[in-house]
Protein backbone atom coordinates (compact mmCIF):
# COMPACT_ATOMS: atom_id res chain seq x y z
CA UNK A 1 0.00 0.00 0.00
CA UNK A 2 1.04 3.65 -0.52
CA UNK A 3 0.59 5.08 2.31
CA UNK A 4 1.58 8.88 3.83
CA UNK A 5 2.31 9.32 7.38
CA UNK A 6 2.80 13.25 8.19
CA UNK A 7 4.29 13.64 11.95
CA UNK A 8 7.69 11.92 12.41
CA UNK A 9 8.05 12.42 16.45
CA UNK A 10 9.13 10.13 18.95
CA UNK A 11 6.09 7.83 18.04
CA UNK A 12 5.42 8.67 14.83
CA UNK A 13 8.75 7.88 13.49
CA UNK A 14 9.12 4.27 14.65
CA UNK A 15 5.58 3.15 13.34
CA UNK A 16 6.53 4.50 10.05
CA UNK A 17 9.47 2.72 10.39
CA UNK A 18 7.73 -0.90 10.86
CA UNK A 19 4.96 -0.16 8.26
CA UNK A 20 8.06 0.10 5.42
CA UNK A 21 9.95 -2.81 7.41
CA UNK A 22 6.55 -4.23 6.24
CA UNK A 23 6.76 -3.60 2.44
CA UNK A 24 4.66 -0.29 2.22
CA UNK A 25 5.63 2.07 -0.05
CA UNK A 26 5.54 5.05 3.13
CA UNK A 27 6.67 8.91 2.56
CA UNK A 28 6.76 10.95 5.50
CA UNK A 29 6.40 14.56 5.98
CA UNK A 30 7.41 16.77 9.58
CA UNK A 31 8.41 20.12 9.42
CA UNK A 32 11.44 19.22 11.52
CA UNK A 33 12.99 17.45 8.38
CA UNK A 34 13.08 14.64 10.03
CA UNK A 35 14.41 11.60 8.71
CA UNK A 36 13.44 7.54 8.68
CA UNK A 37 15.35 4.57 7.60
CA UNK A 38 13.08 2.86 5.16
CA UNK A 39 10.77 5.75 4.57
CA UNK A 40 11.43 8.19 2.01
CA UNK A 41 10.90 12.29 2.74
CA UNK A 42 8.49 14.72 1.34
CA UNK A 43 9.34 18.17 1.86
CA UNK A 44 6.24 18.95 1.83
CA UNK A 45 3.09 17.55 3.03
CA UNK A 46 1.52 17.84 -0.68
CA UNK A 47 4.71 15.30 -1.14
CA UNK A 48 3.19 13.18 1.39
CA UNK A 49 -0.73 12.88 0.79
CA UNK A 50 -1.27 13.30 -3.35
CA UNK A 51 -1.74 9.71 -5.03
CA UNK A 52 -1.49 7.91 -1.30
CA UNK A 53 -4.37 5.09 -0.47
CA UNK A 54 -4.06 5.94 3.48
CA UNK A 55 -2.59 8.74 5.31
CA UNK A 56 -1.38 8.51 8.81
CA UNK A 57 -0.77 11.18 11.09
CA UNK A 58 0.65 11.54 14.50
CA UNK A 59 0.55 15.16 16.32
CA UNK A 60 0.51 17.14 19.33
CA UNK A 61 -2.70 18.62 20.07
CA UNK A 62 -6.37 19.28 18.62
CA UNK A 63 -5.93 22.20 17.00
CA UNK A 64 -2.90 21.00 14.74
CA UNK A 65 -4.92 17.71 14.35
CA UNK A 66 -7.83 20.30 12.92
CA UNK A 67 -5.61 22.07 10.64
CA UNK A 68 -3.55 19.30 9.21
CA UNK A 69 -6.42 17.55 8.23
CA UNK A 70 -8.13 20.62 6.30
CA UNK A 71 -5.70 20.52 4.23
CA UNK A 72 -5.26 16.54 4.00
CA UNK A 73 -8.26 16.92 2.61
CA UNK A 74 -7.96 19.14 0.09
CA UNK A 75 -5.03 17.26 -1.01
CA UNK A 76 -6.83 13.62 -0.94
CA UNK A 77 -8.23 11.70 -3.46
CA UNK A 78 -11.86 10.68 -2.88
CA UNK A 79 -11.58 7.05 -0.49
CA UNK A 80 -8.31 7.73 0.58
CA UNK A 81 -8.52 6.06 4.24
CA UNK A 82 -6.84 9.11 6.87
CA UNK A 83 -6.17 7.40 10.26
CA UNK A 84 -5.07 10.18 12.99
CA UNK A 85 -3.34 8.07 15.95
CA UNK A 86 -3.02 11.15 18.08
CA UNK A 87 -4.27 11.93 21.33
CA UNK A 88 -6.65 14.79 21.08
CA UNK A 89 -9.75 16.08 22.55
CA UNK A 90 -12.96 14.31 21.20
CA UNK A 91 -14.38 17.23 19.97
CA UNK A 92 -11.68 17.71 17.45
CA UNK A 93 -11.80 14.03 16.08
CA UNK A 94 -15.42 14.42 15.66
CA UNK A 95 -14.56 17.74 13.50
CA UNK A 96 -12.44 15.85 11.72
CA UNK A 97 -14.19 13.10 10.87
CA UNK A 98 -17.22 15.84 9.43
CA UNK A 99 -14.33 16.73 7.47
CA UNK A 100 -13.03 13.54 5.93
CA UNK A 101 -16.93 12.39 5.43
CA UNK A 102 -18.40 15.80 3.72
CA UNK A 103 -15.41 14.94 0.53
CA UNK A 104 -15.76 10.77 0.39
CA UNK A 105 -12.82 10.40 2.77
CA UNK A 106 -12.57 7.05 5.16
CA UNK A 107 -11.53 7.99 8.83
CA UNK A 108 -10.93 6.92 11.74
CA UNK A 109 -9.43 8.34 15.36
CA UNK A 110 -7.04 5.92 16.24
CA UNK A 111 -4.83 6.95 19.54
CA UNK A 112 -2.46 4.38 20.92
CA UNK A 113 -1.20 3.23 24.18
CA UNK A 114 2.50 1.65 24.49
CA UNK A 115 4.67 4.80 24.48
CA UNK A 116 7.92 4.87 22.51
CA UNK A 117 9.25 1.56 23.19
CA UNK A 118 5.49 -0.26 22.02
CA UNK A 119 5.91 1.85 18.90
CA UNK A 120 9.02 0.59 18.47
CA UNK A 121 8.63 -3.01 19.11
CA UNK A 122 5.27 -3.10 17.03
CA UNK A 123 3.42 -3.65 20.21
CA UNK A 124 1.02 -0.66 20.20
CA UNK A 125 -2.64 -1.10 21.26
CA UNK A 126 -4.89 1.23 19.18
CA UNK A 127 -8.33 2.53 20.50
CA UNK A 128 -10.51 3.19 17.48
CA UNK A 129 -13.06 5.43 16.53
CA UNK A 130 -15.15 5.27 12.98
CA UNK A 131 -16.70 2.94 10.62
CA UNK A 132 -16.46 -0.49 10.10
CA UNK A 133 -15.40 -0.18 6.72
CA UNK A 134 -12.67 1.90 7.56
CA UNK A 135 -11.24 -0.21 10.28
CA UNK A 136 -11.74 -3.34 8.31
CA UNK A 137 -9.03 -1.52 5.59
CA UNK A 138 -6.92 -0.11 8.62
CA UNK A 139 -6.62 -3.43 10.40
CA UNK A 140 -3.66 -5.07 8.43
CA UNK A 141 -1.60 -1.52 9.29
CA UNK A 142 -2.71 -1.62 13.34
CA UNK A 143 -1.49 -5.41 12.88
CA UNK A 144 2.03 -4.01 11.87
CA UNK A 145 2.23 -0.96 14.02
CA UNK A 146 0.88 -2.47 16.84
CA UNK A 147 -0.56 -5.95 18.73
CA UNK A 148 -4.21 -5.08 19.37
CA UNK A 149 -6.37 -3.25 17.64
CA UNK A 150 -10.36 -2.47 19.12
CA UNK A 151 -12.97 -0.45 17.37
CA UNK A 152 -14.61 1.26 20.18
CA UNK A 153 -17.73 2.68 18.64
CA UNK A 154 -18.35 5.78 15.89
CA UNK A 155 -16.40 8.97 15.43
CA UNK A 156 -14.57 9.92 18.31
CA UNK A 157 -14.99 6.96 20.71
CA UNK A 158 -11.36 6.25 20.12
CA UNK A 159 -10.43 8.87 21.97
CA UNK A 160 -12.63 8.66 24.66
CA UNK A 161 -11.49 5.08 25.19
CA UNK A 162 -8.10 6.33 25.09
CA UNK A 163 -8.64 9.54 27.51
CA UNK A 164 -10.71 7.08 30.12
CA UNK A 165 -7.46 4.89 29.90
CA UNK A 166 -4.79 7.13 30.57
CA UNK A 167 -6.92 8.66 33.51
CA UNK A 168 -6.99 5.42 34.94
CA UNK A 169 -3.47 5.05 34.02
CA UNK A 170 -2.67 8.44 35.97
CA UNK A 171 -4.33 7.57 39.25
CA UNK A 172 -3.13 3.69 39.41
CA UNK A 173 0.68 4.88 39.08
CA UNK A 174 0.07 7.65 41.62
CA UNK A 175 -1.16 5.42 44.28
CA UNK A 176 1.88 3.04 43.40
CA UNK A 177 4.37 5.75 44.00
CA UNK A 178 2.58 6.53 47.35
CA UNK A 179 2.44 3.06 48.48
CA UNK A 180 6.17 2.69 47.68
CA UNK A 181 6.59 5.56 49.80
CA UNK A 182 4.97 4.71 52.66
CA UNK A 183 6.70 1.16 52.25
CA UNK A 184 10.22 3.02 52.68
CA UNK A 185 8.82 5.48 55.48
CA UNK A 186 7.54 2.10 57.41
CA UNK A 187 10.97 0.06 56.82
CA UNK A 188 9.81 -2.23 54.15
CA UNK A 189 12.31 -3.65 51.24
CA UNK A 190 10.72 -2.68 47.90
CA UNK A 191 11.48 -5.96 46.90
CA UNK A 192 9.21 -7.37 49.47
CA UNK A 193 6.65 -4.96 48.95
CA UNK A 194 6.42 -5.72 44.80
CA UNK A 195 6.51 -9.26 45.70
CA UNK A 196 3.38 -9.06 47.48
CA UNK A 197 1.46 -6.67 45.89
CA UNK A 198 1.71 -7.61 42.52
CA UNK A 199 0.44 -10.98 43.60
CA UNK A 200 -2.01 -10.18 45.41
CA UNK A 201 -4.96 -7.44 45.31
CA UNK A 202 -2.60 -4.58 44.46
CA UNK A 203 -2.36 -6.03 41.77
CA UNK A 204 -2.04 -3.14 38.33
CA UNK A 205 -0.11 -2.51 35.35
CA UNK A 206 1.63 0.44 37.01
CA UNK A 207 3.18 -1.99 39.35
CA UNK A 208 3.59 -5.42 37.34
CA UNK A 209 4.82 -4.15 34.26
CA UNK A 210 6.05 -0.64 34.77
CA UNK A 211 7.02 -0.46 37.93
CA UNK A 212 8.13 2.80 39.41
CA UNK A 213 10.78 1.29 42.05
CA UNK A 214 14.11 1.41 40.06
CA UNK A 215 15.78 -2.52 40.07
CA UNK A 216 12.44 -3.93 41.33
CA UNK A 217 9.89 -6.07 38.77
CA UNK A 218 10.70 -5.76 34.87
CA UNK A 219 12.96 -3.58 33.41
CA UNK A 220 11.10 0.09 33.24
CA UNK A 221 12.05 3.80 32.68
CA UNK A 222 12.87 3.55 36.44
CA UNK A 223 16.03 1.48 36.06
CA UNK A 224 17.29 3.90 33.10
CA UNK A 225 17.38 7.04 35.01
CA UNK A 226 13.41 8.05 34.87
CA UNK A 227 14.20 8.77 30.91
CA UNK A 228 10.77 8.64 29.73
CA UNK A 229 9.38 6.14 27.98
CA UNK A 230 5.71 8.13 29.05
CA UNK A 231 6.99 11.75 29.80
CA UNK A 232 5.35 13.42 32.87
CA UNK A 233 4.02 16.58 30.23
CA UNK A 234 2.00 14.02 28.02
CA UNK A 235 0.42 12.11 31.07
CA UNK A 236 -0.68 15.80 32.32
CA UNK A 237 -1.80 16.35 28.68
CA UNK A 238 -4.06 13.59 28.72
CA UNK A 239 -5.25 13.83 32.40
CA UNK A 240 -5.85 17.79 31.28
CA UNK A 241 -8.39 16.20 28.37
CA UNK A 242 -9.96 13.55 30.81
CA UNK A 243 -11.40 16.33 33.07
CA UNK A 244 -12.16 18.37 30.34
CA UNK A 245 -14.79 15.38 28.20
CA UNK A 246 -15.81 15.04 32.15
CA UNK A 247 -16.81 18.99 32.54
CA UNK A 248 -18.55 18.43 28.69
CA UNK A 249 -20.31 15.50 30.16
CA UNK A 250 -21.08 16.39 33.55
CA UNK A 251 -19.20 13.55 34.86
CA UNK A 252 -17.56 13.40 38.54
CA UNK A 253 -14.04 12.76 38.29
CA UNK A 254 -12.47 13.55 41.80
CA UNK A 255 -9.61 11.46 41.70
CA UNK A 256 -8.66 12.20 37.71
CA UNK A 257 -8.97 15.68 38.76
CA UNK A 258 -6.66 15.20 41.94
CA UNK A 259 -4.20 13.35 39.81
CA UNK A 260 -4.37 16.09 37.37
CA UNK A 261 -3.22 18.64 40.01
CA UNK A 262 -0.42 16.27 41.57
CA UNK A 263 1.10 15.67 37.63
CA UNK A 264 0.78 19.49 37.11
CA UNK A 265 2.64 20.80 40.36
CA UNK A 266 5.17 17.63 39.82
CA UNK A 267 5.79 19.02 35.82
CA UNK A 268 6.09 22.92 36.82
CA UNK A 269 8.38 21.74 39.51
CA UNK A 270 11.00 20.02 36.92
CA UNK A 271 9.27 16.78 36.26
CA UNK A 272 9.11 17.86 32.34
CA UNK A 273 11.54 15.35 30.33
CA UNK A 274 10.68 12.84 32.86
CA UNK A 275 8.70 9.90 32.95
CA UNK A 276 5.73 9.97 34.58
CA UNK A 277 6.77 7.42 36.77
CA UNK A 278 9.19 9.89 38.68
CA UNK A 279 6.72 10.73 41.04
CA UNK A 280 7.96 7.97 42.76
CA UNK A 281 11.13 10.02 43.04
CA UNK A 282 9.80 13.46 43.78
CA UNK A 283 7.71 11.58 47.10
CA UNK A 284 11.26 9.87 48.44
CA UNK A 285 13.27 13.38 48.09
CA UNK A 286 11.10 14.74 51.04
Amino acid sequence: MRIGFVGLGNMGAPMAANLAKAGHAVTGYDPAGVTVEGVSVAETMEGAVRGQAAVITMLPNGEIVRAVHSDIARLAEPGTLLVDCSTVDVDSARAVHGIAHDIGLLSLDAPVSGGTGGAAAGTLTFMVGGSEEAFAKAKPLFEIMGQKAVLCGEAGAGQAAKICNNMILGISMIGVCEAFHLADRLGLDRQAMFDVASTSSGSCWSLNTYCPAPGVGPKSPADNGYRPGFAAELMLKDLNLSQEAAEVAGAETELGRHARDIYARFVEAGGKGRDFSAILEKLSAR
